[in-house]
């Protein structure tokens, strides 16, 4: 419970910044008695949608841990500490990264990767993978979450999350102004948009956001192919990725809190649009099929 109240006022905290950051920019001005003021709204969208995406990518380490309730290894303090920190470490000098902060958290066998750029990362895995995975399947996990962080892939998708966000927030915001439009008609032509205007736009943005999660989500399935091969590169062997996904396929899935979804090694299992992993199976074959 307490971790759901801290996100809930962290988000809420978030959107107060951006709300008066937009005030005194005066873009949230809009709305004009002349009618809708494109070029504003645009502005308005832009800031709303990646300042939201780069405050979280900022805020990204600090939110896994709450979420999660990972515990960084500061001093190893038992031999399974140790062998973390120094496999992480070496797979970061392959990768020619700094040394991730690496941390351990209890759940079911999953594992992540976040932080706001290279040179600022986590890498965590569950006490359930390390319980369930012999030490080569779980360095092919590492070398996994390694791989997110030497490819950018927090960054790549905060711009593309930026980008759908502006762009569901202009389109849903116009919409709603010319549905507004031919609902009033001539009525009150002068006095700006009605109560109806408010409504609708409410209704296209979580319309435009689901389509705009097609986008994102598509994005999230094919990094992962590229942290599976890039897993594969570090370790100069393809077989333990292979072996560590076939061994994840096995064991009951686990689901990180919704903000963290992306970022594990094994995510939601529905074979659709909306999955942020590509099912099992065919992560397996794009490695086998690899030259």
């Amino acid at each position: 419970m307490k971790r759901i109240i801290l996100f809930l006022l962290t988000n809420i905290a978030v959107m107060l910044v951006l709300s008066v950051s937009a005030r005194i920019l005066g873009v949230d001005r809009f709305l004009t008695a002349g009618g809708l003021n494109m070029g504003m709204l645009l502005a308005f969208a832009a800031l709303i949608g990646f300042g939201g995406s780069f405050i979280s990518l900022f805020m990204s380490k600090m939110m896994a841990k709450w979420s999660t309730g990972a515990e960084v290894i500061e001093q190893p303090r038992t031999e399974e500490e140790r062998w973390l920190v120094n496999t992480v470490a070496r797979l970061a000098e392959r990768a020619n990264l700094p040394m991730p902060e690496v941390a351990i958290y209890e759940g079911a066998p999953n594992a992540f990767a976040t932080g706001p750029s290279k040179s600022n990362s986590l890498v965590a895995v569950s006490t359930g993978l390390l319980q369930t995975m012999n030490r080569r399947q779980v360095e092919a996990v590492l070398a996994h979450e390694v791989a997110h962080v030497a490819n950018g892939d927090m960054v790549t998708l905060t711009l593309i999350q930026g980008v759908v966000n502006t762009f569901v927030i202009f389109l849903s915001r116009a919409a709603a102004y010319v549905v507004d439009n031919f609902l009033r008609g001539d009525e009150e032509e002068s006095s700006g948009p009605g109560m109806a205007y408010y409504l609708i736009s409410i209704v296209f943005e979580l319309l435009f956001g689901i389509l705009a999660s097609i986008v994102v989500m598509y994005f999230s399935r094919q990094r992962e192919y590229r942290a599976d091969a890039g897993a594969a590169q570090l370790l100069r062997d393809r077989r333990p990725m292979i072996d560590a996904l076939r061994a994840l396929g096995g064991m009951p899935s686990s689901e990180l809190p919704k903000e963290m979804a992306a970022s594990g090694i094994s995510g939601n299992t529905m074979k659709a649009i909306f999955s942020t992993h590509p099912p099992l199976e065919e992560r397996i074959a794009a490695l086998e099929s690899a030259s």
